[in-house]
């Protein structure tokens, strides 16, 4: 049986790492490579590194600083950032990285799932979906660090990128992002209901009880978070340790 992954997420915006709530009011959480260090030490199951600005700047993410983090990071590392290009993706990828995240590079170019899973495996591909809902209840995809609305429904766009050649959806849910309030339930068990590739789950963990509520009822396969080891005192092994003891298989 599969095992169950608890994955952090580092979020950089131009020289450091920041958190905020709902994408936004951005926050200076400390740098990347002293944040890689320790959750090697603490052994977490995988990493995911996002540069944030890289869409709005129309660059993709810095591939040196990918190689520096690479060479200190003994766990599968997630990287991703304005990926448009194959291109983008190969030098991502002999960085150092085991697989790369793809967001609106995906939407404006669907085509492209298509060819970075010909050219290099669906293993290595994440598509990132971050979502809003709105006030009447629908829920809706944005683009580019979740400031463009693309009137795409979460479920048909990943069941698209599934059948494109998608391996696993990072699923983030906008509105709880940051608020350590609970993952959105209901959006994970849509998405989860209509694909056959891993759902990570990701945005408004605050407690470990919220983690296995999005593993267990949303259906994810694994969960992604960053305030809760940002501001709190626990840590990956102490969520994986609450999941074990309620018969969730986790590595530890």
């Amino acid at each position: 049986m599969l095992k169950t992954r608890i994955i952090p997420v580092l979020l950089f915006k131009r020289y450091g790492l920041v958190k905020g709530i709902s994408f936004d009011s951005w926050r200076r959480v400390g740098t990347s490579l002293p944040a890689v260090k320790v959750y090697c030490e603490r052994e977490v199951d995988e990493l995911v590194f996002l540069d944030i600005a890289a869409t709005p700047e129309g660059r993709t993410v810095d591939v040196e600083e990918v190689d520096h983090l690479a060479d200190e990071c003994f766990m599968p590392l997630t990287v991703g950032g304005g990926i448009r290009r194959p291109e983008d993706v190969r030098a991502i990828l002999r960085a150092g990285a085991e697989k790369v995240s793809i967001n609106t590079g995906a939407l404006e170019n669907p085509g492209l799932i298509d060819e970075v899973s010909r050219r290099y495996g669906r293993q290595c591909i994440v598509i990132s979906i971050d979502v809003k809902r709105h006030d009447d209840g629908r829920y809706e995809v944005f683009s580019h660090c979740g400031t463009q609305p693309t009137g795409r429904c979460p479920e048909e766009w990943a069941r698209e990128a599934a059948e494109r050649g998608g391996g696993e959806i990072l699923l983030t849910s906008i509105d709880r992002d940051g608020t350590m309030e609970g993952y959105d339930i209901a959006l994970t068990r849509r998405v989860s209901d209509v694909v056959d590739i891993p759902v990570i789950a990701a945005g408004g963990a605050g407690s470990s009880e919220h983690i296995c509520q999005v593993l267990t009822e949303g259906g994810a396969n694994a969960a992604a978070a960053a305030s809760i080891f940002h501001f709190t005192q626990q840590t990956p092994r102490e969520a994986k340790q609450f999941l074990a003891s309620r018969g969730i298989h986790v590595r530890l």
